[in-house]
């Protein structure tokens, strides 16, 4: 290791990870909301078991292979290292493995969703993620979604989506432990609501690049407003951090998405998985595969 990756593995020791960071327990659904709220993200752990957790893990190796295959160079799809599922997924989701379809239609995570949107009627957007390589470095800090998103624009440009309820929940799921090493997600809290310009990564204030959500085991979720300002961080360890996610939008939002899930696997799923799914599921024959 280098000196410079020496040095940043010395500081990342010492000071990685947001300071009195809360963890919620699935059951704590009241408590998970209103933090969720206040800071634009919240984090459960337990969501998964450690069967489903191992599962889940396999399933991520699995695509990051097929994924990995077509970039020998790493030029990663997100930065040198790093890779988006969904970007990489001609279907722009990974919905037709098992292991994604799993992660829309958990008992532990339905009432926090409904209890976000208030309602049942929420819809899936996507399951898909992300997972970064050992030499992955920072990435800028962004939000997901901006004003013209989801048909939503303000011709007056007066309001602004950041003026409105949360149009969008994006749940990540931890394939393994967050370490103040492999890459762990920063989040800056409260800034689903910020109009402020996102600084750049010269810009960006210490504070800032050293407030990733660690600690935070296997099998927890990484509940987040994508309004939020948040991004990756370098991976230093030895191991391919993923952390797979399911997204739900508002019931009044929408954003259009092609087919993601065969007829057979929407079979599998719950009446209430179902009935979120209904918008992405498919009678033809679906072309899956990945591009870089």
């Amino acid at each position: 290791m280098t000196e410079e990756r020496e040095a940043l593995r010395r500081k990342l020791a010492d000071r990685n990870g947001l300071r009195g960071l809360q963890r919620h327990q699935p059951a704590d659904v009241e408590a998970t909301v209103q933090t969720f709220y206040r800071d634009g993200f919240a984090v459960v752990e337990n969501v998964l078991t450690p069967a489903q957790v191992a599962f889940l893990r396999a399933g991520c190796e699995r695509e990051a292979a097929a994924i990995m295959a077509l970039d020998p160079e790493r030029k990663g799809n997100r930065g040198p290292n790093r890779y988006s599922y969904g970007g990489a997924s001609i279907t722009n989701s990974v919905l037709h493995r098992e292991e994604w379809a799993m992660l829309v239609d958990l008992p532990t995570l339905t009432p926090i969703i409904t209890a976000i949107f208030e309602s049942e009627d929420y819809r899936v957007a996507r399951a898909a993620g992300d997972f970064c390589m050992p030499g992955a470095e920072y990435q800028r800090l962004h939000a997901d979604i901006g004003d013209h998103s989801g048909g939503f624009h303000d011709p007056r440009g007066i309001v602004s989506i950041r003026d409105l309820p949360c149009p969008v929940v994006c749940c990540n799921f931890l394939a393994q432990d967050f370490t103040k090493f492999n890459g762990p997600t920063r989040q800056i809290p409260g800034t689903q609501h910020s109009r402020e310009p996102i600084p750049s990564l010269e810009d960006e204030p210490e504070w800032m690049r050293l407030s990733t959500v660690y600690p935070a085991p296997a099998g927890s979720v990484l509940i987040r407003d994508i309004r939020a300002w948040h991004g990756g961080t370098p991976n230093l360890s030895d191991d391919m951090r993923a952390i797979p996610n399911a997204m739900f939008q508002a019931p009044w939002f929408h954003i259009r998405q092609p087919p993601s899930i065969p007829r057979p696997m929407f079979e599998k799923l719950s009446g209430h998985g179902q009935r979120i799914c209904r918008f992405l599921v498919t009678d033809d024959a679906l072309q899956t595969g990945y591009r870089i």
